[in-house]
């Protein structure tokens, strides 16, 4: 029987699910070559503007695989809508048949994503993070800081959104949280204060540049999920000791190692996949005033893990 489950019932199982392991062992299994992940299926709308992202695959040796539907419509925000959106299905892979349709609205895609970035930020980050910088005031940022609290017990925080009306709601409801928010005015002075910054937003022009990033900081850039988007200058990525992917076949055509490769300022021998990290200590972050870099455009192998695990924890 094909089991319907809606983003509230979403919500509450995935309470009691390990997300950030998950993303660990999947991204493990991924680099390893145990899966079957074709590329990225995806259509980019211009009037009104929008995107929509299909991802598919499976793991070796699962009883199951997964695909998922998931956009976003930044126009939506003046309708009064959601700007993301999505469904996962799951699949019985022996039979084809439907076990699982997750009714998510974009909630398993935004929760996978935030916790790629935490596990990012567990191989990268520096032991002592003086402030947490976040550069996207909508539902990843707030979830990408979230997600860190599993990482470092840092509660200050910068954030910076091209809306300032954003910054200031996030300021607001961050705080009720318990963190210490501050707003600035543009990324640079984030840059001058936090040595742990992420980047969750749909730019097209670099929001830091080679220079702007001080010794010792790491920064886990989630926005550059299409070929068009850019959040981070290529040269920056030179000048960065450590450089981290989730899929460095992705990489050859979307996000920052996509665009600091094709411009000839890097080698992309120089990048490894967070699946290698996983099994490889001695290569995460080293000596305390390095820069690293993690540059996440998302793969299906997140979708099956997350899928996976909250399913297993129906009427358990």
């Amino acid at each position: 029987m094909t089991r319907i489950i809606e983003k509230h019932e979403i919500a509450a199982l995935l309470q009691d699910v390990d997300v950030i392991g998950a993303m660990e062992e999947g991204f493990r299994a991924y680099s390893a070559g145990q899966v079957l992940v074709p590329p990225v299926a995806e259509m980019l709308f211009d009037d009104p503007p929008g995107e929509v992202h299909i991802k598919y695959g499976c793991i070796t040796g699962d009883d199951v695989y997964a695909v998922k539907i998931a956009s976003g419509f930044p126009g939506n925000t003046g309708r009064g809508l959601p700007t993301g959106n999505g469904i996962v299905l799951l699949f019985d892979r022996a039979t084809g048949a439907v076990k699982a349709v997750f009714l998510d609205e974009g909630l398993l895609t935004d929760i996978r994503t935030a916790a790629a970035g935490a596990l990012a930020g567990r191989y990268f980050a520096p032991r002592a993070v003086r402030r947490i910088g976040i550069c996207g005031a909508g539902t990843q940022g707030r979830l990408q800081l979230e997600q860190l609290k599993q990482v470092t017990d840092c509660r200050d925080v910068l954030i910076y959104d091209h809306h300032r009306e954003n910054s200031g709601r996030f300021q607001r409801e961050m705080t009720q949280k318990g963190y210490r928010v501050a707003a600035v005015e543009a990324p640079a002075e984030m840059a001058a204060a936090c040595n742990l910054i992420v980047t969750a937003t749909p730019a097209t022009v670099p929001l830091f540049r080679q220079g702007d990033i001080k010794p010792g900081t790491h920064i886990t850039a989630v926005g550059s999920d299409t070929p068009r988007k850019n959040e981070l200058a290529p040269a920056l990525l030179a000048e960065a000791d450590r450089i981290a992917v989730d899929s460095m076949e992705q990489a050859r055509y979307r996000g920052e190692v996509y665009r600091a490769v094709k411009e000839g300022v890097l080698d992309a021998s120089r990048v490894r996949e967070l699946g290698y990290l996983a099994g490889h200590p001695g290569e995460r972050r080293g000596h305390a005033d390095e820069i690293t870099v993690a540059d996440l455009t998302g793969v299906a192998v997140q979708d099956i893990q997350i899928a996976k695990a909250v399913f297993s924890r129906i009427d358990t």
